[in-house]
């Protein structure tokens, strides 16, 4: 398990330690998407301002959560969302935000994936101090993900669906994943 920023530091050294040249085909295709996935991250963590109503939100959660990310770093999912997310969380005391890679963690996080066999990530739960479940969320905003599977639909092939859904990201800039955090925080101080 990692805090963001050894899930970060994790990701570099893996880069730059790792021989791209002793990979298979897919190992090569991953290596390039973590390596472009955390210029996306660092990016996103330099340039994104925090909205004061979403740090409003966060500071009303009052009892101490744990926030556990599903993810691997070659996920372009994750570079688009969890930066955003970890600049509201990284100075409160109240939520603990830790990542598990899904791949090295496969018992564990399979229990928290739909019935299709489909292992989508980023995956998000969020869980009291007890344990309890309160959340989860992922692996994308729900306008997103109704975009890809639109594509999908159409028999789009899977570089040009990635192409527009990083198109749509880039254009979004996190403004609906804001959206859908304040309707988690929403409910969690509802149910508080």
């Amino acid at each position: 398990m990692y805090t963001y920023a050894q899930y970060l530091g994790y990701s570099e050294m893996k880069i730059n330690n790792l021989n791209k040249n002793v990979l298979d085909e897919k190992g090569k295709m991953l290596f390039d998407y973590s390596k472009l996935n955390l210029v996306r991250s660092f990016r996103i963590q330099k340039t994104y301002k925090l909205k004061p109503e979403i740090v409003d939100l966060f500071n009303k959660i009052d009892e101490k959560q744990i926030w556990l990310v599903i993810t691997e770093d070659w996920c372009g999912d994750s570079a688009q969302n969890l930066p955003y997310i970890y600049k509201y969380v990284e100075n409160l005391n109240n939520i603990d935000f830790r990542i598990v890679l899904r791949d090295d963690n496969l018992n564990f996080v399979d229990n928290y994936f739909n019935h299709t066999g489909a292992r989508s990530i980023p995956r998000i739960l969020g869980f009291n101090s007890l344990g309890n479940e309160l959340f989860r969320w992922g692996p994308r905003p729900k306008v997103a993900n109704n975009l890809v599977k639109q594509l999908k639909s159409e028999g789009k092939e899977k570089t040009l669906i990635n192409e527009k859904l990083h198109l749509w990201y880039g254009r979004n800039k996190g403004r609906e994943l804001e959206n859908e955090l304040a309707a988690i925080l929403n409910s969690l101080i509802r149910n508080n």
